[in-house]
């Protein structure tokens, strides 16, 4: 594919300073983007002209201009999730053979926006807009797991633990040491406690300050993920949903 150079460059520097969280002088852009300081300083001055970079006369750093946050924002606006994240999840169910859902929190609950089926003969179906209580289902766990304490308590207040399977977590102290599990590996497990015989792993997207906005699951049943396949399971599931963060704007960890 052709490329305009000078376009290149100048998004280059543009990447450089985003970057950047104290500004950077003319040398330093210049050695990170391998340009003369001559041509980086003219796209540097064409791009102020434009507002998407500003300089600092007295410290002598250059920072990201107000033009590049609208245009940025532009985007924030128009974009919509359960577009941008289908070919994620479509990516995730082939690798994984299993299939994979989108929901979000709504009200103290999940509610599933999507789902891209395996497959297989045996999976689990949900249509979109069914709800479900977060405390037992993975892509709820997965949520609950990175939300402030104070909204995970309203949410349990609100709701409260009930049981929904023999296996459902129905205790604050038990909900709490299965959410540190999962901040720690950064995936959680919906281990047959919504529903028997179905597992769940599930990971968040995070938006651009870093805050849980969305959960993809893999669900299957019981005998297709073993336990010694829910690391693996898991890990996948964490590396596409830190993808999809970065795809939608946001900040993954």
């Amino acid at each position: 594919m052709q490329q305009v150079q000078s376009l290149v460059r100048a998004l280059s520097i543009l990447n450089a300073l985003a970057e950047s969280d104290d500004g950077m002088t003319l040398t330093e852009i210049a050695q990170q983007v391998k340009l003369p300081p001559s041509t980086a300083h003219r796209l540097l001055t064409t791009m102020q002209h434009e507002r998407y970079v500003s300089f600092d006369g007295e410290r002598t750093l250059w920072f990201v201009g107000v033009q590049a946050f609208s245009v940025g924002n532009a985007f924030t606006k128009n974009r919509n999730l359960s577009q941008i994240a289908r070919p994620y999840m479509r990516a995730l169910m082939e690798d994984s053979g299993e299939t994979v859902n989108l929901a979000v929190a709504d009200g103290g609950e999940v509610i599933f926006l999507s789902q891209v089926e395996c497959r297989k003969m045996m999976r689990a179906l949900v249509t979109p807009g069914r709800r479900a209580l977060m405390h037992c289902s993975g892509v709820g766990k997965a949520l609950l797991a990175f939300l402030p304490e104070a909204e995970l308590k309203s949410v349990v207040a609100k709701h409260g633990l009930p049981k929904i399977t023999e296996r459902t977590l129905v205790s604050e102290g038990a909900l709490e040491k299965d959410l540190e599990r999962s901040r720690k590996r950064g995936y959680a497990l919906d281990d047959e406690e919504h529903a028997v015989g179905l597992r769940c792993v599930a990971g968040v997207v995070r938006d651009e300050t870093g805050s849980p906005i969305a959960a993809l699951s893999l669900s299957g049943p019981a005998a297709r993920i073993p336990n010694d396949h829910i690391e693996q399971l898991g890990l996948k599931v964490r590396r596409v949903c830190a993808d999809l963060s970065r795809e939608y704007g946001g900040m993954p960890v």
